[in-house]
């Protein structure tokens, strides 16, 4: 074997491991969360720990390898540390099965379910707006965690960074109370900021593109990559301002962290690649347990290690797929009908 292909199979091999080793890694981030100056943004513990969750803001960060913030470290990504350290997560989560992109694995989110539709799931399996909605794609009625949340009279918002979402407005039109679309990450953040304090939903769906977008352009984990990762948690860090700023906020908030997809070089297509199954799975606010590893929390799931687990996996792993029913459960409200993922609300994060 030449220098050079000794040189390649190394480099592959070096990537493997850290895969490996990362996935069996707790959650646990390098350094402590308040190493930098960004306290001063973050809401009190003990306001946010006086008193129950009345709204969640769940974001999903497009593209975010948990790996990256192992890489950014505090100094780097203060916001999202502080996140992981004064609430509760894990870096170990997984995605739908089926698929490692965004469109399918937004849907289950959105709905609880997997993707493939003869066996209950949301259907949608292509990844560009198909000009329908995700009832067709089923061939069978499909709610939300929109449809719950207005069915018990309380308003909902989605602000996304990809046109393509208009799928999920077409598809829940009756129960997304506000619907935006803006695909400069920075303007769209603004967009959230300005509605957070004036109109406090109780269910407000956060999607930001700039990792995802970097990613395809670059490579996932190149420099440039980190990059457009770090400029996220400003824009996370700026979230966190607004509900500083807000009594209301600050006591009754609940945010939640995940992502559509991982990312390794060119892309994230190939689903049974660690790289692109794994992603985070954060909770922060209002009676959030701190510092807590989810696994820890909840019997009913485990751990998976560097396993992609199928859905049959017992006890099972955190999906992306449970932001449906943690929000409902966090919100006091059943899960969404026809769901799989966490139907029973068992995820526990206090």
């Amino acid at each position: 074997m030449s220098l050079h292909r000794q040189y390649v199979a190394l480099v592959h091999l070096r990537i493997l491991v850290c895969a490996t080793l990362t996935a069996l890694l707790p959650l646990t981030m390098s350094g402590p969360a308040n190493a930098t100056g960004a306290d001063a943004l973050w809401p009190s513990r003990a306001a946010s720990a006086a008193a129950g969750t009345r709204f969640v803001l769940a974001i999903s960060i497009d593209g975010l390898n948990p790996t990256a913030l192992r890489r950014l470290g505090v100094a780097r990504a203060p916001h999202l540390h502080r996140l992981a350290a004064g609430g509760s997560g894990t870096l170990n989560a997984r995605t739908e099965v089926e698929r490692t992109v965004t469109l399918p694995n937004h849907t289950g989110m959105l709905t609880g379910r997997r993707v493939n539709r003869f066996r209950g799931g949301h259907g949608v399996w292509v990844n560009h707006d198909p000009g329908s909605t995700v009832q067709a794609a089923a061939g069978h009625p499909v709610r939300s965690v929109f449809d719950v949340v207005h069915h018990h009279g309380r308003r909902t918002g989605l602000f996304a960074s990809k046109a393509k979402f208009a799928l999920f407005h077409r598809s829940w039109a009756r129960s997304i109370d506000r619907f935006t679309v803006i695909t400069d990450n920075a303007r769209l953040v603004a967009a959230v900021r300005r509605d957070l304090t004036p109109h406090p939903r109780a269910f407000t769906f956060l999607h930001l593109s700039l990792p995802d977008e970097v990613g395809h352009a670059q490579g996932f984990m190149s420099p440039a990559y980190l990059q457009a990762v770090h400029r996220t948690d400003t824009r996370i860090g700026e979230l966190m301002a607004t509900v500083n700023r807000s009594r209301r906020l600050r006591r009754h908030l609940t945010v939640v962290v995940t992502a559509d997809h991982g990312g390794l070089g060119a892309g994230h297509s190939r689903a049974g690649r660690i790289a692109n199954y794994r992603v985070p799975f954060l909770v922060w606010g209002a009676g959030v347990a701190r510092g807590k590893n989810l696994y820890a929390l909840s019997r009913t799931f485990r751990n998976p290690g560097p396993r992609r687990s199928s859905y049959a996996a017992r006890p099972r792993p955190i999906r992306n797929g449970d932001v449906a029913n943690l929000s409902t459960s966090l919100l006091g409200l059943p899960p969404v009908p026809g769901s799989e993922f966490d139907a029973d609300q068992s995820l526990r994060v206090r």
